[in-house]
């Protein structure tokens, strides 16, 4: 079973002859490579340079042996084309945080393929470079109540109490905001799926934050009509809430072909919930990668224990990839995937 079809195969449910495996923020500091590329250019433009970006993309399938390849980028890329002031330090900070209703009539929607063209160049030098090798490509976005968290607070928060005074204070301000963020979240997935995307994934970093029924009124109601109106047929949606052990039902209802799962939920119980509903995918605690190697080889065979009970399963981090882990650590996960194989 190739690459390409071992995971397309695991997100719909469909037999696979094992988990295939990739792992999230899998291009960045850890690896030496990337950080020589980076030397003297900012992540903004690493983010516009196709050739670097390509690159990069490609570092973690030709160093470390990754079964899939996510493009480099940043959820906050299709603001860029909104006319938001932004730069990046090092995460997104906003020039002018949004906060009122005018502010969110002036945000420019326009058509992904014109306001940000390199991503979608990026994306179909990548299906090319790949297809011959039958590895899959991976799109991403970040969810509406994550970009609107950044957008309203202005920056990265451990609360995001400003976010929070708007949602009970002025929600018809921050519904507004989330019904704009939405289109343009569906329309720059399905140019990602169009430019050759394979599956893509929809990072909802901050939705955690809410309570369960605040979930269910700010975060699902967005993420259910992405669900509904990205073109499916041509790749499977991966949905990935950060802090979200509490919502795993709610993830289920929204209607994804995969759900992602940190490393606080418990496997075995998301598993069963999600059934015939869903695959899932994770769950290994990214600190987990500087254990020795036989200790991340018998973590990754419980959880493709605890994972039976679902559809299908993916193996991957419960978050993206930290800057100290050791490249070793990473082909140790990645090793003991593939060796569940030829068990």
């Amino acid at each position: 079973m190739d690459r390409t079809e071992r995971l397309l195969r695991a997100c719909r449910g469909e037999p696979v002859d094992r988990p295939p495996v990739w792992l999230m923020r899998q291009a960045g500091r850890y690896l030496p490579e990337y950080r020589r590329l980076r030397e003297g250019i900012s992540f903004l433009d690493m983010c516009r340079d196709v050739d670097r970006a390509v690159e990069v993309s490609l570092q973690p399938l030709q160093l470390v042996g990754t079964e899939a390849v996510i493009f480099f980028s940043d959820i906050f890329t299709p603001i860029l084309g909104t006319g938001v002031g932004l730069d990046f330090s090092p995460g997104p900070v906003v020039a002018e945080p949004i906060r009122s209703a005018e502010q969110v009539a002036e945000l420019r929607i326009d058509d992904p393929r014109e306001s940000v063209p390199f991503v979608f160049e990026i994306l179909r030098r990548l299906r090319g470079e790949l297809e011959p090798q039958r590895v899959p490509l991976l799109g991403f976005a970040g969810a509406p109540f994550t970009l609107a968290a950044y957008l309203v607070e202005g920056k990265g928060s451990r609360h995001f109490s400003t976010l929070k005074r708007m949602l009970h204070r002025e929600p018809e301000v921050l519904r507004a905001l989330l019904a704009r963020l939405t289109d343009l979240t569906v329309d720059y997935l399905n140019a990602q799926i169009e430019a050759g995307a394979q599956a893509v994934q929809l990072f909802d970093t901050w939705a955690g934050l809410l309570s369960r029924e605040e979930y269910r009124e700010w975060a699902l109601p967005a993420h259910r009509e992405i669900a509904a109106r990205l073109d499916r047929a041509a790749a499977p949606l991966i949905l990935y809430v950060n802090d979200g052990a509490h919502v795993v039902e709610e993830m289920l209802e929204a209607g994804p072909d995969v759900i992602s799962l940190d490393w606080r939920v418990d496997l075995a119980d998301a598993a069963r919930r999600a059934g015939s509903r869903a695959s899932v995918q994770g769950n290994l605690d990214p600190c987990a990668l500087q254990a020795r190697p036989e200790v991340i080889a018998a973590a990754v065979q419980r959880m493709a224990q605890e994972a039976e009970p679902a559809r299908g399963h993916i193996l991957n981090l419960g978050h993206g990839i930290l800057p100290d882990t050791p490249v070793e650590g990473v082909r140790a996960f990645i090793d003991a995937a593939r060796q569940l194989g030829s068990q």
